[in-house]
C-alpha cells in the first residue's frame, strides 16, 4: 500500500533461490527501487548487443559490478562476451550472500559472485520477461 513516501513506495522486494557447489540458499530483500529495476533490462540488452566492456578488477583486485544500485545487495557485470555468447557475473552481498558468508568480515561488497553462461537469445528473453513483470508495477 502506498504511503506517499517516494522512497518507501518504490522499493521492490527481490527474491531468488541460489544453488552453487558450495550450497543452496534463498533470499528476499527490498533491495531495488523501481527506477533502478528498469536499468536491468537495458543492461541485459546492451550486453546482448556487445556494447558492454568486460569487467576488470579495480587496482586493489576487487571485483566491481558494471551495474549496481543504491542498496549494495545485487550487482551485475560482464566477464567476457564474444560473438553473442559469454559469461556474466551476479554479485551477491549482504542479505543476498550465502548465509555462511553474510557475517564474514573479510567479504567486501560485491565480492561473492556467481558466474552465469548465456547467449544473446537468452539475454533478450530475460530482458523481455523482466520488462513484462515491471510493466505491472507503475511508478508511484
Amino acid at each position: 500500500m502506498a504511503n506517499g513516501d517516494h522512497w518507501d513506495d518504490n522499493w521492490l522486494a527481490i527474491g531468488a533461490e541460489v544453488a552453487t557447489p558450495e550450497g543452496s540458499w534463498s533470499f528476499t530483500d527490498p533491495c531495488l527501487l523501481l527506477e533502478e529495476a528498469r536499468e536491468v533490462s537495458a543492461w541485459l540488452r546492451a550486453v546482448a548487443a556487445g556494447k558492454v566492456p568486460d569487467a576488470k578488477p579495480d587496482p586493489e583486485g576487487h571485483l566491481v559490478p558494471d551495474l549496481s544500485f543504491l542498496e549494495p545487495v545485487l550487482g551485475f557485470s560482464q566477464v567476457r562476451w564474444h560473438d553473442g555468447t559469454g559469461v556474466l557475473r551476479v554479485h551477491l552481498s549482504l542479505e543476498a550472500a550465502p548465509p555462511w558468508r553474510q557475517h564474514d568480515e573479510d567479504l567486501d561488497l560485491f565480492q561473492y559472485v556467481i558466474e552465469v553462461e548465456s547467449d544473446r537469445t537468452e539475454l533478450i528473453r530475460a530482458a523481455d520477461e523482466w520488462d513484462r513483470c515491471l510493466a505491472q508495477l507503475p511508478l508511484r
